[in-house]
């Protein structure tokens, strides 16, 4: 399984960017996907997860409102809209399945990981 994460970049904030992931190697349908984040000096966190029907999300408080996670089946992609960037939405963005699937979009494990790609938010 390959996760592969990208569409970050420097924007202002108030500003808005749209990651994406793309997953390959099983049947994309079948499994959550997560999207974490990591700031400099600071642990990961989760930022937001879509069930495998794209009927459930969840999101971390700090982005309710303003990030949205949806899922293209037919492109096996998830994608994370951000709006209203703030300077501490700066990090590096992951995206991430679990090895089963889950109906649940919280407390799951995540076993495969992307490479995860760089927001920078400036003031």
């Amino acid at each position: 399984v390959q996760l592969q994460a990208c569409g970050g970049g420097l924007v202002q904030a108030g500003g808005s960017l749209r990651l994406a992931c793309t997953s390959s190697g099983r049947t994309f349908d079948r499994y959550t996907i997560g999207w974490f984040r990591q700031a400099p000096g600071k642990e990961r966190e989760f930022v937001a997860a879509i069930s495998y029907t794209g009927r459930g999300w969840h999101y971390a408080d700090s982005v309710k409102g303003r990030f949205t996670i949806s899922r293209d089946y037919a492109y096996s992609t998830a994608y994370l809209q951000m709006n209203s960037l703030k300077p501490e939405d700066t990090a590096v963005y992951f995206c991430a399945a679990p090895a089963r699937t889950y109906y649940d979009t919280q407390d799951i494990p995540y076993d495969y990981w992307g490479q995860g790609t760089l927001v920078t938010v400036s003031s």
